[in-house]
């Protein structure tokens, strides 16, 4: 064994203890966790119930800062332009994260190169709500009423370009109806569609699921490819006659780039720890997200592909922000 061999060998045990050291004195001060998204949204409750056992376990408050604006982007860019050391944070969603890429034109980061993905939060996924007395019981129902009056019927979005925008622009384009999007600021649209202003909306079930089961909402179908475990009596998209419909949400926790990989690390065993507790997941299940927790490659390579497959929606919905 040479003697550059043997120096590597022997420093290798204090290097690793080294870097033990490091992460088990981070954190040292408070942690902000970024929701780039009004309070009350889903992103918000998942970033609450998260950062709660987050706090608890590393004995600094772990704080949630609500930075709403131009679709997300906003609170996205005040992460990345922030100190890769771990103590910003982002609770990220598909929009900023993997739709904006292909709808801004001069989106003022770069998901794939400025963020360093932790761990998969959760699945959220849309479901196709109306009021209820409205004569709609089923998707059969919408289709058949949009086609007899095109463009009257009307849905309403959390913002250009966000998940339940596009899930009424794709369910337009394969079901060959008009309907009339109104797009609103974060989670306002859902006021109007139980005052009757809207006729249906395709809204994240956690923001709904209270609502669905006092009667207030009524659900007709998930837009995710599988049912969800928070409301299994509600069928898919795909279920309802349009195979392939796929335009859920998604929730995950991410920082700066270059964040030492000994504080990604550490953030992402302890969350994964976090949505493991029965208590954590019950409460996610019944608040309509399915917890995940995926390690940080895995969810790059998501992200990666979700870019890849929002493109495509967002060029065929004809969607943009300037």
């Amino acid at each position: 064994m040479n003697l550059t061999r043997r120096r590597l060998l022997l420093a290798a045990p204090a290097l690793a203890a080294a870097s033990s050291a490091r992460a088990a004195s981070w954190p040292e001060r408070p942690v902000r966790v970024i929701v780039s998204f009004t309070p009350g949204g889903t992103t918000d409750i998942i970033a609450r119930i998260v950062s709660t056992h987050l706090s608890e376990m590393w004995g600094q408050p772990v704080v949630v800062e609500n930075r709403p604006g131009a679709g997300g982007n906003i609170g996205t860019e005040m992460v990345v332009r922030s100190a890769p050391d771990g103590y910003t944070l982002l609770v990220g969603s598909n929009g900023p994260l993997a739709v904006n890429p292909s709808l801004y034109k001069n989106l003022p980061y770069d998901t794939r190169k400025d963020i360093a993905p932790i761990t998969l939060l959760a699945d959220g996924p849309n479901v196709l709500v109306v009021p209820p007395d409205s004569p709609v019981r089923n998707v059969a129902d919408l289709v058949e009423r949009a086609k007899r009056k095109p463009s009257e019927l009307s849905y309403g979005s959390t913002g250009i370009g966000t998940a339940s925008h596009l899930a009424g622009a794709l369910l337009d384009q394969m079901a060959g109806i008009q309907t009339t999007h109104v797009p609103y600021r974060g989670a306002l649209a859902l006021n109007d569609l139980l005052s009757r202003r809207l006729d249906f909306m395709f809204a994240t079930l956690p923001s709904t699921i209270e609502n669905i089961r006092s009667g207030k909402l009524r659900a007709i179908a998930i837009s995710s490819l599988k049912r969800s475990r928070s409301a299994p009596d509600v069928p898919t998209m795909a279920e309802s006659g349009y195979p392939g419909f796929n335009a859920s949400a998604w929730f995950g926790i991410v920082a700066p780039a270059n964040t030492p990989a000994h504080i990604v690390s550490k953030i992402h065993d302890d969350t994964v720890k976090v949505l493991r507790k029965p208590d954590v997941e019950r409460q996610m299940i019944e608040q309509g997200a399915d917890p995940v927790g995926n390690t940080p490659a895995e969810f790059k390579a998501y992200i990666d592909a979700e870019i890849t497959r929002w493109a495509e929606i967002v060029r065929s919905s004809g969607a943009t922000v300037e």
